[in-house]
């Protein structure tokens, strides 16, 4: 079919359409009411041929004021559609005004008989909405021949999945013709909307194989996450492309268009069910509070930043040395006018003296703990560093908590702590233990939380596959059967948070992960959501586990056991206790060592603070012989 061109009906035409379509239904509503056949047309003629000046300049003010004629008719809507209506509306009501004054005033003789005008206002509204929807599909009828035919489905058939087949029809740019909608909800099953069938979710290999599905949109607002990855496992298994529809908040200025229609992401995959907070309890916890922040411009710290800005606090303290990352934070925040609730600072945690400033100038009351180092083959080369930062840097923090008084102070830990096998893990079980210890000094509330990996942090596998599929591969998995648990940044920081808020001191929680993830599935799936071929576009390299490295990762050490809180969520793990004063001397001969840059005498310490750190392919193995 003929594309139509853009100006096919300038204003000045449409105008003068409208005015010829009123004439021909008040045409139309004479031979509706007195019969075509037996019309008396003389003695109607000459209250025509009168009223029609009339009508004529009615139909035109009216028309004119409520500018139905500037409408853009190849996207007609509904308010298009209430613009008419209105429109026609006023015109009989002024016909009618016109013809009663007439009648009672001049001549006793009505402009138009009444029924006239009732059958010429539904008629007029009619021909005025069929024009204008011919025009409308004509457009869509013409865009269609210019797109290559993907048959496509909409996964959802709500409110969003309508928009999305709307926002489809009506951009030429976008190749596929949606052919069904499927939704989870089986009442919907067997049903239409807008003439496609609708079918339910546990149908869709049937309906990908019979009607040839190319694509599928994911438009759900809400969707249920378990049936949201076996649609997008389906799609994989039978190299379906899939797209997402970004949520309504992120819809530009409020409307929705197909560039906004992304790729799926392999977090989706990986994502589980909303996590539901206590709001109230949380505002009234961080409300008017100085927190500090170590290690803000990281992946966690400042996503705990942007969620402690929804919780009005008095001032967040953004400490981190790296710069550039805390300026492109700085930066963030003021583009969402919350940069008068930070104050940046930058500064290393293991120079004491910065942070007694620190702590003097600002007097937190909360503290998160974020920063650290985590790399483990880089902390298996360099454990001095491990042993200043993560260590020595965490007592820093932990003391000064202490001398100040702070109120609560959350230390952001990981699964590698849990019988560690590598000198980062047991760092961070060394700084767990010193501060839970410190519960026993002072009024602080040292709390601990401790998850597994997360998707998409600074130096995380998933950054690390997008880059090496970007290069052409191949991706790099270090054991075929190695797993790992997996959470969202946002989700992680929600249950920081929140295991802050209910924290009484000395609790190590302990944060439901859901299943451990096959690095090397994980591996495969993401190439198939680039749309290449594995071992034809792109191969997976096995390149042997690295130093401190362990194919499962753990969240409860021997001994310990979990007990669970008021959110399903978290649990909390029962930990035995360490004396603060032993520690803290065992603490101070660990760091007493950096001098001497002897790692082998480093860690051997560490073996002995954490009897349970066994090495694991790495140099030091040799200590646990």
């Amino acid at each position: 079919m003929l594309l139509l061109p853009k100006n096919i009906a300038p204003r000045w035409l449409v105008f003068g359409i409208d005015l010829i379509i009123a004439i021909v239904s008040l045409i139309v509503a004479y031979l509706v009411r007195f019969d075509a056949a037996n019309l008396p047309f003389e003695s109607e003629y000459e209250i025509f041929i009168s009223g029609l000046p009339f009508f004529l300049l009615a139909r035109l003010i009216c028309f004119y004021f409520f500018k139905i004629h500037t409408s853009i008719l190849r996207h007609t809507s509904t308010q298009d559609v209430k613009r008419v209506i209105l429109a026609t509306g006023s015109g009989t009501l002024l016909l009618a005004l016109g013809s009663s004054v007439k009648y009672f005033f001049v001549d006793e003789i009505f402009l138009f008989p009444l029924s006239i005008l009732v059958v010429e206002f539904f008629v007029t509204i009619s021909f005025l909405l069929v024009f204008r929807f011919a025009i409308k599909l004509l457009y869509l009828e013409g865009l269609k021949t210019g797109k290559q035919i993907l048959p496509t489905a909409i996964y959802g058939s709500g409110i969003y999945g309508l928009i999305t087949k709307h926002t489809l029809d009506k951009e030429a740019n976008v190749e596929g013709n949606v052919v069904c909608f499927i939704d989870d909800d089986p009442k919907k099953s067997g049903s239409s909307l807008e003439g496609l069938p609708i079918y339910h979710t546990s149908a869709l290999e049937q309906i990908i194989k019979s009607k040839n599905i190319q694509k599928i949109i994911l438009a759900i607002k809400d969707p249920d996450n378990r049936n949201k990855r076996k649609v997008i496992d389906i799609c994989l298994a039978n190299n379906v492309e899939i797209l997402n529809v970004p949520s309504p908040t992120k819809w530009i200025n409020g409307e929705f268009t197909t560039g906004q229609i992304k790729p799926i992401r392999i977090e989706d995959l990986l994502g589980r069910e909303s996590i539901n907070l206590d709001q109230d309890k949380l505002a009234a916890e961080f409300n008017n509070k100085t927190i500090l922040v170590t290690g803000a411009a990281g992946s966690i710290g400042s996503e705990i930043v942007r969620q402690l800005c929804e919780y009005n606090p008095k001032k967040i303290i953004l400490l981190d040395q790296a710069e550039s990352p805390i300026y492109e934070l700085e930066m963030e925040l003021q583009e969402k006018k919350l940069r008068h609730l930070t104050e940046s600072v930058i500064a290393d945690i293991r120079n004491l003296e910065r942070l007694e400033n620190v702590f003097n100038t600002f007097k937190p009351q909360y503290v998160f703990h974020a920063a650290a180092y985590k790399h483990v083959p880089l902390m298996e080369d360099n454990p001095s560093e491990a042993l200043l930062t993560n260590v020595l840097g965490s007592k820093h923090l932990v003391d000064l908590a202490v001398k100040h008084n702070v109120e609560k102070f959350v230390l952001i830990s990981t699964d590698k702590a849990v019988n560690p096998t590598n000198v980062m893990g047991c760092s961070k079980r060394i700084a767990e233990i010193y501060a839970q210890s410190a519960n026993s000094k002072g009024t602080t509330k040292f709390i601990t939380t401790r998850f597994g990996n997360v998707l998409g942090s600074n130096g995380s596998v998933i950054p690390l596959f997008k880059k090496q599929i970007d290069a052409g591969g191949p991706l790099t998995v270090t054991d075929k059967n190695i797993t790992r648990y997996f959470m969202t940044i946002p989700e992680a920081c929600q249950l920081v948070l929140e295991a802050g808020m209910m924290g009484e001191g000395k609790e190590i929680f302990v944060f439901d992960m859901g299943e451990s993830v096959k690095i090397y599935d994980l591996a495969v799936k993401m190439v198939k959501l680039s749309g290449l071929e594995l071992g034809k576009d792109i191969q997976i390299k096995i390149t042997g586990l690295r130093p401190g490295e362990k194919l499962y990762e753990e969240l409860l050490t021997k001994g310990e056991d979990t007990i669970p809180t008021h959110h399903p969520q978290i649990l909390k793990a029962k930990v035995r206790e360490y004396d603060f004063e032993e520690i803290s001397k065992t603490i101070e001969r660990l760091t007493a060592l950096f001098g001497k840059q002897n790692n082998t005498e480093i860690v051997q310490l560490m073996k002995d603070i954490v009897p349970e750190y066994k090495s694991n392919n790495s140099v030091f193995e040799q200590l646990d012989k």
